[in-house]
């Protein structure tokens, strides 16, 4: 028997729906769901049919973040390191550069590499019992592909550093108020109205929604671009810290 796909791309007429298909892991990035989500962007802007991008976790999570597995060997291999730096700038860059409005259907916890893509894309619905949450620095690893880059922009600069400095979780109710998501639904509403706006963008004139997108997301682009390489270089460096893996284990647990 085939092992289930780590990603599930599925099309509803001009909507594409990706889905992180690891439920049993609450869809944490193992080193096929990191390949995968850094290649789709680009396989779906050359799709000629695609018209919107709706994003959601199988299961009870949208992602976890990153697999144990991953970090592990991320921190241990300075080879597979820089892979894997790689793989996540390109995640970043391919969904600040992609042409097409980008739905997340938040059903569970987004955290870590999870939050990053959530808070990616262009419209947030998040299910009430969803949360957020960025621990890089509280496992001892510099923030570089999420919150560094785009809470910011989302939110105020001092509520950005709050949380990137503890870690601690955003509830969907205060990341609307915040303004980071759209809209809070309940749980069975999530995607219906995920795919309502989806309907709803993939029947507005195509050429002014996206180059709207492009004109917008040149604000987010200026953001983004002058943290990249320090970031990463930053983040890549604390992988290899003396004291990132000796207390992984106990931060996890926290």
């Amino acid at each position: 028997m085939s092992e289930p796909t780590s990603q599930l791309v599925e099309a509803r007429g001009p909507v594409r729906v990706v889905t992180l298909n690891r439920p049993e892991q609450m869809n944490a990035v193992d080193e096929s769901l990191h390949t995968a989500l850094s290649r789709v962007w680009s396989e779906l802007a050359e799709d000629p049919a695609a018209r919107v991008v709706v994003v959601t976790g199988s299961g009870r999570a949208f992602s976890a973040g990153g697999d144990m597995g991953l970090i592990r060997r991320t921190a241990e291999d300075e080879e597979y390191r820089y892979q894997s730096m790689y793989r996540a700038r390109r995640i970043v860059t391919e969904l600040v550069g992609f042409p097409l409005p980008v739905i997340a259907a938040v059903n569970g916890p987004a955290v870590g590499l999870g939050c990053s893509v959530a808070f990616l894309c262009d419209i947030v619905y998040a299910a009430q019992d969803a949360y957020f949450a960025d621990p890089h620095v509280s496992i001892g690893l510099v923030a570089a592909d999420g919150g560094v880059l785009t809470w910011p922009t989302l939110t105020s600069l001092v509520k950005a550093k709050e949380f990137l400095f503890t870690g601690d979780r955003i509830s969907a109710q205060e990341a609307e108020r915040l303004g980071m998501v759209n809209r809070v639904t309940a749980a069975g509403d999530l995607m219906p109205t995920a795919m309502a706006m989806a309907e709803r963008l993939a029947n507005q004139p195509q050429r002014a929604l996206r180059d709207t997108k492009r004109a917008l997301n040149i604000h987010l682009a200026r953001a983004v671009n002058p943290v990249l390489d320090f970031a990463f270089s930053a983040e890549a460096e604390s992988f290899g810290s003396a004291d990132f893996l000796p207390g992984l284990p106990a931060r996890l647990k926290r």
